[in-house]
């Protein structure tokens, strides 16, 4: 079992609030990365995850490298869907989050979700995929919604920080497949089989990573916490909607109304 410290990237750009990955696409990043997680200290319990974010003003450290999944799910609380991305910034971010972990013989690995257009060109690029293979951290790239013109720029990408095979791009257009669904079953968890240790010995996979004929109190708490951090986000989503669509009302009507109720009240 290979002994691994991951930071997350998530994309939170305003590219997210998009529907074309069910339920949404930030929605379906945050159950891939209950499964990324849960895959990840299954197979190993001395593995660590972390998390952070890369839209907004700029990328930000939402939790540190912790194998405590309720850490990791405050750290989904606070990302607030905002503006671009900042691809280069957020790896270089994430290349120094990793390099403070405390276990140092952990290999160091990022995951990064693009679902946004990536502004940095080839030779920008390049020169941050060199880094990352002279530094020897892995990479993987999940690359969905704005594929078709992000494609190009990462394919080069991980053909240069690839080593050993220990990187990845991971492609994925729409289709009747929940996201996680088509990351679980792709290169990035090969080596650790095709149910990321979500499986037990008869092939039966848990959507959240734990058994519930084992530990019915943990796979529910798992359940409700999700659910109830996608409810949020409809909700703030929807308040946002209803906010941008409000007519605004004519002072000068609201003025006129009002001496129109002096003039009754007088009479």
């Amino acid at each position: 079992m290979v002994l691994e410290a991951t930071m997350i990237i998530l994309d939170n750009s305003e590219f997210m609030r998009n529907g074309d990955y069910l339920p949404s696409r930030f929605s379906a990043q945050l159950d891939s990365v209950d499964f990324i997680f849960h895959g990840k200290t299954n197979s190993n319990p001395e593995n660590t995850v972390g998390l952070m974010s890369m839209g907004g003003d700029g990328p930000q450290v939402l939790t540190t490298l912790t194998a405590d999944f309720g850490r990791i799910l405050a750290g989904i609380h606070d990302t607030k869907i905002s503006k671009g991305i900042h691809f280069s910034t957020g790896i270089q971010v994430a290349l120094l989050a990793l390099k403070h972990r405390q276990n140092k013989v952990h290999h160091q690995r990022i995951i990064v979700f693009v679902g946004s257009p990536i502004d940095e060109d080839e030779k920008e690029l390049e020169k941050l995929a060199k880094r990352l293979k002279k530094n020897s951290v892995a990479i993987d790239l999940i690359n969905f919604g704005e594929h078709e013109v992000n494609t190009s720029k990462l394919e080069r990408f991980i053909s240069i920080v690839n080593n050993h095979d220990n990187s990845h791009l991971v492609t994925i257009p729409q289709g009747p497949k929940l996201l996680y669904e088509s990351i679980q079953y792709s290169p990035m968890f090969a080596e650790e089989g095709s149910s990321t240790g979500f499986a037990t010995a008869n092939g039966e996979d848990f959507d959240f990573g734990a058994d519930p004929n084992v530990d019915p109190e943990l796979a529910l708490a798992l359940r409700l916490s999700l659910e109830e951090e996608r409810s949020r986000q409809a909700r703030e989503r929807e308040r946002q909607e209803t906010k941008s669509t409000l007519p605004k009302l004519d002072e000068g009507d609201g003025h006129g109304d009002g001496d129109g109720d002096s003039k009754m009240q007088n009479k």
